[in-house]
């Protein structure tokens, strides 16, 4: 599949039905296969969109790796969400219907089910695959523990619903996952599908220091939700100092910011494929550009040095590393 994916959260939203096919357009024009959407977004508006294009467009269907998810709630009903076999298999025919195919290439776990056995989810999956409803399995927001537990878990019963994608937030902003997540996906062979890696716009430079956000931005535009997101991110001083890297290195480049910040993820162990989430297709042109950008050596490392979180003490930091190596040279110590 290609190095970046179109995801489709805006369809049917802040992104209307013509905006969304000349995304789709633009996307499949510049090479992108990997489209990525939700049976819960925009209550199933955006599927809906994707179905209507593949079906206006002669060969796209055989062309674009099509990918949903599926766990949130889609009615108030008690089995309305989840990840049991009874709400797996009325939202996959739903997804099915809205998207207009017969086969779904990749369907994600939209989330970690607590209250379900992961052996019932494995098995609703295969039986999904032996029908011909999907053709794979991916996870999305899911825990270390929890893709280990659904890879041994579909090796052990010899099932063909092993999970091959994870699909986690990750940019610079965010690198929770470099502790666990991305090491278990490296030790099983599976391919991260990043999303938001332009941190809700806030690694295009678009927002400032000591500053509210401007009209016309996600952050203004969503006021009650933006500005909490403000609230937890503006204070931070290494937020700015990503940001002030970040425009340096776009500076030294004669790139965009957005441009850079994808490219950086891109650059990262286990990535298979970033996806996108652009409100026009403006956004969308100048994302896809980061396909071709290389950063140099000195550019990871800038950028790598001012989004390191640092580790904690323990079991990541020093003194557990301290323990992972410490030589074994037998009797008490």
């Amino acid at each position: 599949m290609s190095a970046l994916a179109l995801g489709t959260l805006t369809f049917g939203n802040e992104t209307d039905e013509a905006g969304s096919f000349a995304q789709l357009d633009r996307f499949s024009e510049a090479g992108g296969t990997l489209i990525d959407t939700a049976d819960v977004y925009a209550d199933g508006r955006s599927e809906s969109i994707i179905g209507r294009w593949l079906a206006a467009r002669d060969g796209a269907r055989q062309r674009m790796v099509v990918a949903t998810k599926a766990r949130f709630p889609t009615d108030d009903s008690p089995n309305g969400h989840g990840l049991s076999r009874r709400h797996l298999t009325y939202a996959l025919d739903a997804s099915l219907t809205r998207l207009g195919v017969d086969t779904i290439d990749l369907y994600q776990l939209h989330g970690w089910d607590p209250l379900t056995p992961v052996e019932e989810t494995l098995r609703f999956l295969d039986d999904a695959i032996a029908a011909g409803k999907i053709l794979y399995a991916g996870l999305s927001n899911f825990l270390g523990y929890q893709i280990q537990k659904y890879v041994d878990l579909a090796g052990a019963n010899g099932l063909s619903s092993r999970p091959v994608t994870v699909q986690p937030q990750y940019n610079l902003l965010a690198r929770g996952i470099e502790w666990e997540i991305v090491p278990a996906c490296e030790a099983e062979g599976i391919g991260l599908l990043p999303w938001s890696p332009l941190a809700s716009g806030w690694l295009t430079g678009k927002y400032h220091r000591d500053e509210t956000p401007a009209e016309g931005t996600r952050l203004s535009d969503q006021f009650d939700q933006g500005m909490q997101i403000w609230n937890e991110r503006g204070h931070l001083e290494r937020n700015w100092q990503v940001i002030d890297a970040v425009r340096k290195v776009a500076g030294s480049r004669n790139v965009s910011m957005g441009q850079v910040a994808i490219a950086w993820v891109l650059h990262r162990p286990a990535v298979s494929s970033v996806i996108l989430g652009a409100r026009t297709l403006a956004q969308l042109e100048d994302n896809l550009a980061a396909a071709s950008l290389r950063l140099s050596g000195e550019d990871m490392r800038l950028l790598d040095e001012a989004s390191d979180p640092g580790a904690p003490d323990y079991p990541y930091g020093e003194r557990g590393q301290t323990q992972r190596d410490r030589r074994i040279a037998g009797g008490r110590f």
